[in-house]
Order: C-alpha cells, then structure tokens, then sequence
C-alpha cells in the first residue's frame, strides 16, 4: 500500500506542482529535480516490489534490511538435534492457520514456536485437493518440505515457482500423488544464511526443520508420520538443505530433491557454515553421504548444469553406495525461478514414482 501512494504521489505532484513552484531560479530548479528524482527513485521501487512478490524474497522492510532474526535460543541438542529428548514426548502443538499472502487462497500460514529449535517463525501449508474427499477420510498422507533458495521466504515456492498451481491439475488425474506441502522460512538470521544446520549459540536451523516443523504437521494433519512419507525438496540455497538434511536424517526422510543445490556451504558467502572450517566440513552433503556409518536408506533426484548442481550431483552420485539412490539430471535454463518452475511437474512426478508413502497408503493415493 505504502508503494502504491508513493507511485501516486510520483505522479500527481510534478502535474500539480510544476508549474507553480516560487523563488529564484535556482530554487525552483532544485524543487522541480528533486520531483524528477522522486518519481525515478519511485518507479525502481515498484519494480522491486513487483519483483518481490513474484519471486517471495522478502516477507517485509524487516526482512529486506537484514533485522528479521527468528531466533529466541540456540542450546547444543548434540548430533541427533534434539537435546536429548523424544520426539514422542514433546506435547503437541497447538496453531492456529489463516490464509497467506499469495496467489492460491488455499495455503495457509502459522507462527510457530519451536519447542526444541528455539526458532519462532512462519510455516506456510498446502492440502491436496483429495485431503478433504470423503473417500480419503482414513488415509494419511505423505508430505512435502520445501525450502527456497537464499534470500527467500516460505512464499517463493508459492509465489515464484506456483507450485500449487501446476501441480494440482497432476493431483487430481492421478498422475501426482497428492502430498500435503509445507513450506518453512530458513532465512533465520537477518542478512545472514543459516544453511539449515544447527550452530550452538547462533541457531538451530536444523532441528526447526526437521523437528519442530515436521512435528507441527504430524500433530495438526493426518500426515504419514513414518519416513517413507516424507520428503524434502529445494531450489539454489534450498537445494543444498535439502540434500544436507535428508541425508543427515534418513529416518525422518526417505527422498529428497535439490535443484541447482551446491554441496559446499562457502558456494553462499553469506552462509555461517562457510565461514569455520569444522561446520564447512560437516555441512557438506558430500561429507554426510561418506562419512555416514551406513549407507542412508535414501532417494536424491539432483539436477542442474554444469557447475550449478549437476557437477556436484556426480559427485554425490560417485560416492553412493546402496541402498542410497542417487539420480543427476542435466537441465539447461540457468540459475533462475522459471528454470525450477519449469520442473515442478517431473520432480513431483519422479517423487510420486519412488513413494513408499507407507506401504498400501501410498497405493490408495495413486489410484
């Protein structure tokens, strides 16, 4: 609202004003520039703007300037995230959803308040067209995370890559099954990237995703709470925690996808694990899949070009052993949203091909 007065006033003041600006010259020549500049430095706002709610990177001027830290505490919960507790005796969340700000009226967003994270922060949620049919009353179904890239919010995939938009159409001929998606912010440290680890003392990135959020759907939708159920799935930045936290996490997620993903945190300069050689090392994916004490019991779709994403899928892919599963594909189009918008339709194609969902479940939701 604020851009569009200002993109008035831009207008109506030079027609309103020119002609009837007093003084000496210089006066008026100074009056009449700084109403040209106004309105130039107006115009690249709302194309900003514009840009900005196509592609969801910032959720507000907070967040643009770097302030909007969703961090409350940040304690040590060890290799597991979780401090020594079980998931299984945390009390259940209670949210409330309303409608979010973007294209589709049907995904809703909550505050939630990571009971072991420390992250307090925005959850945006899609229902399939079929959660709410009668005949699918007893069915729980599998899920979807989705984190954007960096800068970015919960709204990138909505938003930018419409992925409700081209995938429900696939939902309800049964050519996707219908997952429930969910979408949680990562941008948790203001004008830094938390890469979806957790650093003692600083954040909890990791235990906000693949604790307290998927523990939020599981207590509030009749969710596959198994792991066969679950997957993660991103773009650039996003790309990277998808591949890091499915595979620090194979029993909370069976499948995973990172398109135009990186596997060395230092390729975001503005990642914290970039910046220490110990959390570089251990945040990268590459690592995770060699030094994991078992080969995980995983599905990774990695695609890209080049440099961005395929060259570090083969490189995934050379270090898998099985049960891990490791597919790279080349895809031309550039770092860019209409690049991964393009592939929302084979990605979710390829993960309906590989669910587990739970055994029959996942049968019923293909039918």
């Amino acid at each position: 609202m604020t851009v569009i007065v200002l993109a008035v006033l831009a207008v109506v003041l030079p027609l309103a004003l020119w002609g009837r600006v007093r003084g000496p010259l210089l006066i008026r020549g100074l009056a009449r520039l700084a109403m040209v500049g106004f309105a130039q430095v107006t115009a690249v706002l709302v194309v900003f703007v514009a840009v900005n709610n196509t592609n969801g990177l910032f959720s507000d001027w907070d967040d643009l300037l770097g302030g909007g830290d969703h961090v409350a505490a940040a304690p040590d919960l060890g290799r597991d995230g979780l401090g020594g507790r079980r998931i299984a005796d945390l009390p259940k969340t209670a949210q409330t959803f309303r409608p979010a700000a973007v294209p589709d009226g049907r995904v809703r967003t909550t505050l939630l308040r990571g009971q072991v994270s420390g992250v307090t922060a925005e959850v945006y949620v899609w229902l399939p067209p079929q959660y709410d049919d009668p005949a699918y009353r007893n069915v729980r179904f599998p899920v979807v995370e989705l984190f954007s890239g960096y800068p970015g919010t919960p709204a990138s995939w909505f938003a930018g890559l419409r992925v409700t938009e081209r995938l429900e159409p696939l939902m309800r001929n049964g050519t996707v099954a219908p997952f429930i998606l969910v979408a949680p912010r990562t941008k948790l440290l203001g004008d830094a990237d938390a890469g979806c680890a957790n650093v003692p003392g600083v954040v909890n990135a990791e235990s906000w995703v693949s604790v307290d959020v998927r523990k939020m759907v599981t207590d509030h939708f009749r969710a596959v709470p198994t792991a066969d159920g679950w997957a993660v799935a991103g773009f650039s930045a996003g790309g990277h925690c998808a591949a890091k936290i499915a595979l620090a996490h194979p029993d909370r997620y069976r499948y995973a996808v990172t398109m135009s993903g990186y596997n060395d945190p230092a390729a975001e300069p503005d990642s914290i694990t970039a910046k220490d050689p110990a959390l570089r090392h251990a945040n990268n994916p590459l690592t995770l899949l060699r030094e994991a004490p078992a080969p995980p019991r995983l599905s990774l779709l990695v695609t890209g070009d080049g440099d961005d994403g395929y060259r570090q899928g083969l490189d995934l892919r050379a270090a898998a052993e099985p049960p891990t599963r490791i597919e790279v594909r080349r895809v031309t189009g550039g770092h860019r949203t209409s690049t991964w918008a393009d592939q929302v339709p084979s990605v979710f194609t390829w993960l309906t091909g590989r669910l587990e969902g739970a055994g029959a479940t996942a049968s019923s939701l293909r039918r």
